[in-house]
C-alpha cells in the first residue's frame, strides 16, 4: 500500500447526515474468539452492504491487521506524536471497509490536548461516512474497556460455554448495566442453538434477579468449528474466503440480527463523527 491517504479519497462520499454507529465488541475473559469474531462480523457487514470500521482497540494485544492480513506500520499513537496523520494510518481492507490500528501499548493515553483534539476531529472528516465502527476491546473490565463501553452506542459481550468465561461475561455485564440499559450477547463455540440459548437463559436470569433494569440480547451463537479454529491460527477471514459454510451464514444472521435492531434506534442524540468519539475516549484519561 504505497499510498494510502490518496486510496482514501476514493473511498467514502460522506453524506450530510452522520450517524455512524459505534459497537464495543468485549468480553469477559481472553481466549473466547472476540478479535476472530470482531474482524469477521466487521467484513460480513461490509459484505451485506454498509461503510464499516474496525478499531483495534485491545490495547496490549492489538493484532487485527494480523488477521486481516495486512501490514501495519504506523498506528494511533504515531497521529496523537504528530508524526502522521489518521489519513496516513487507515488501512483500506476493501472499498468501504477500513482498519483503524490502535497500539500494542498504552502510551496512547498519554498524548492528549484541546490542539490534538481539534485536529482529530478535523482529520477524521473522511471516515463522517462510515455506517458502523467496530471497537474490538482487550478481554476484562479494565479502566480502558470500560471507557470505550460507555463511549459507544451499543456492546457487545462474546463468551463460550465454559464456566470461567461465563461468569467472566456476567461480571462485564454487571459492570456495563452501571451506564448502560442494553447489552448484545453472542454464544460462540457452541455445541449447538439449544445450549447457547440455555447459556444465554442463564445469565438472562442471573442478571433479572441481581441487577434489575438491565436488557439482555440474544444476538446469536457461532456454533464449535473446526473451520473457525483453521482460519485463526492461519490468519484469516472466513466469511470472505468460506462464504457458505456453516460459520459463515452464523455470522450473517447476526450482522443482519444488528443491522436491524441498530436500525431501530434512529434518534441522533450527540455528535457522531469518529473524531468526536476518539476525544471522549481520550479525554477521560
Amino acid at each position: 500500500m504505497k499510498n494510502q491517504a490518496a486510496n482514501l479519497e476514493l473511498l467514502l462520499d460522506s453524506p450530510k447526515k452522520i450517524n455512524t454507529k459505534f459497537v464495543t465488541i468485549t468480553s469477559g475473559k481472553g481466549g473466547v474468539g472476540k478479535s476472530t469474531f470482531s474482524a469477521n462480523l466487521a467484513y460480513k457487514l461490509w459484505q451485506l452492504g454498509f461503510k464499516v470500521g474496525i478499531f483495534d482497540a485491545d490495547i496490549g494485544l492489538a493484532n487485527l491487521d494480523i488477521l486481516f492480513g495486512v501490514r501495519c506500520e504506523k498506528n494511533l499513537l504515531h497521529v496523537l506524536k504528530n508524526q502522521a496523520t489518521l489519513k496516513d494510518i487507515i488501512i483500506p481492507i476493501e472499498r468501504n471497509l477500513y482498519l483503524i490500528p490502535g497500539d500494542s501499548g498504552t502510551d496512547i493515553f498519554r498524548y492528549k490536548s484541546e490542539f490534538m483534539f481539534e485536529t482529530l476531529i478535523e482529520d477524521s472528516s473522511f471516515l463522517d461516512g462510515l455506517d458502523f465502527v467496530l471497537i474490538d476491546t482487550g478481554a476484562g473490565i479494565g479502566e480502558y474497556t470500560q471507557t470505550f463501553l460507555k463511549n459507544s452506542d451499543d456492546s457487545i459481550v462474546l463468551t463460550i460455554p465454559d464456566p470461567a468465561a461465563i461468569t467472566d461475561a456476567y461480571a462485564t455485564i454487571k459492570l456495563t448495566s452501571t451506564f448502560k440499559d442494553k447489552i448484545f450477547m453472542v454464544i460462540n463455540m457452541a455445541k449447538n442453538q439449544e445450549e447457547a440459548e440455555m447459556i444465554f437463559k442463564k445469565i438472562q436470569k442471573i442478571a433479572q434477579s441481581n441487577i434489575g433494569n438491565i436488557s439482555l440480547d440474544y444476538l446469536g451463537k457461532l456454533t464449535k468449528n473446526p473451520l473457525i479454529n483453521h482460519y485463526s491460527k492461519n490468519r484469516g477471514i472466513f466469511v470472505k474466503e468460506e462464504p457458505n459454510c456453516s460459520a459463515s451464514m452464523e455470522i450473517e444472521k447476526i450482522a443482519r440480527t444488528l443491522a436491524a435492531k441498530m436500525e431501530q434506534n434512529v434518534l441522533v442524540q450527540e455528535d457522531k463523527r469518529f473524531g468526536k468519539f476518539l476525544k471522549r475516549i481520550l479525554g477521560h484519561f
